[in-house]
């Protein structure tokens, strides 16, 4: 198999990228094939593959058990074809019946792979953590190994999660062109149906109080803890909790849990649009939508990885033994949040985005949050 992969990056490393008009398709094409080459150094040098029983810390990695010589080569493979259907797409806008499906489909398992596969809760805990984290370092809090958290295996995952975001984009963005509909915001000449801006505000609003509550409910365990109420554990591991000190650490986390969920309504409140009276310098003026929909997007996508690697860590089982269930049902919701959290920022974003600067189609604005007010300030 390794001279089959060298052949391909060598041919790749070959070919033309001017040809490519889509800058999305020759970031994400870029992407795959560097990605892929290093995967096939890995593989050739037997050194460098992140993952597997070489991971002292992959007791929640859904790759856990898979062994650098399979797992090198795969990823090789996997991420160079990839690079070829990039570059094969961007070639046409009329792509064959059969080819369309199928490219759309296999970079669909890819970006599946490199967002909810390749990284595990680690991603998720970093970054709850990281706050707290930067805070507290000049006190020496809290006290931990930071050699031990800026690793090999968080790097790839966190480089995995930007490539599964511009494999997507080039995805979402050749799909629009091949079925005659902008390429910059999807709209087509006969209406918006489910994306208009009407539609979102209905469906918006739903995702986003399922999005609002189930980080509140992780919070309200955390707390009760802190408090010195065993709620869903056993009162012995409560003390040790305390006597430790790791009750707030997970005060901490509860604290960044409601303050997610409080920015989470914002979505479809007035001051997720206009800047409220107290903040200083943005007093009244409007938020830029990426402002809310990249940060919430990009914890979509963490909680997302965080429930696969929930799901299918060493004795996982026991999420679903009734017993203590209140500390567990939290984190049982996550794959519920994820989903939730990303509709909502998607609906967000249609409902205010305004006139396309490509195909100068403009949304029929939803009833109004900001009275006056005008679609888009990104």
């Amino acid at each position: 198999m390794g001279p089959l992969l060298a052949g391909i990056s060598v041919a790749l490393a070959a070919t033309s990228l001017e040809g490519m008009t889509n800058t999305a398709q020759k970031v994400a094409a870029g992407w795959a094939a560097t990605t892929g080459t290093m995967a096939l150094t890995w593989a050739i040098t037997g050194r460098g593959f992140p993952f597997g029983p070489g991971d002292e810390r992959n007791s929640a990695s859904p790759l856990r058990a898979l062994p650098a010589d399979i797992g090198a080569p795969l990823f090789a493979g996997v991420l160079l074809t990839a690079a070829v259907a990039l570059i094969a797409m961007a070639g046409t806008d009329r792509p064959h019946r059969y080819a369309r499906p199928v490219l759309l489909g296999y970079l669909g398992l890819v970006v599946a792979a490199l967002l909810a596969v390749v990284p595990d809760g680690r991603v998720l805990t970093f970054a709850g953590y990281l706050p707290m984290m930067i805070g507290g370092l000049p006190f020496g809090w809290p006290p931990v190994d930071y050699s031990t958290i800026f690793t090999w295996p968080l790097a790839v995952m966190v480089w995995s999660i930007l490539g599964g975001v511009l494999i997507a984009r080039a995805a979402v963005r050749w799909n629009r062109r091949t079925r005659r509909s902008c390429e910059e915001c999807g709209r087509t000449p006969d209406g918006g149906g489910w994306t208009s801006a009407e539609s979102a505000r209905r469906w918006g609003r739903v995702a986003v109080w399922v999005a609002a509550v189930i980080p509140a409910m992780y919070a309200a365990v955390r707390i009760a803890w802190a408090l010195g109420f065993p709620l869903g554990i056993d009162s012995g591991f409560l003390d040790e909790m305390h006597r430790t000190g790791l009750v707030w650490a997970g005060l901490g986390l509860a604290a960044f849990a409601l303050a997610g969920s409080v920015l989470t309504l914002g979505l479809t409140q007035r001051w997720g649009e206009v800047f409220p009276r107290w903040i200083p310098f943005a007093r009244g003026h409007r938020v830029p939508i990426r402002l809310a929909t990249i940060p919430a997007s990009l914890v979509s996508v963490f909680v997302l990885s965080g429930s696969v690697s929930l799901l299918t860590a060493d004795g996982s089982e026991a999420l679903f033994d009734r017993q203590d269930l209140a500390a567990r049902l939290p984190m049982m919701l996550w794959p519920l949040w994820a989903v939730a959290l990303g509709a909502a920022a998607y609906g967000y974003h249609l409902r205010r985005r305004g006139a396309c600067p490509r195909c100068d189609e403009e949304s029929r604005p939803a009833p109004g949050l900001v009275r006056g007010s005008r679609p888009g300030a990104y």
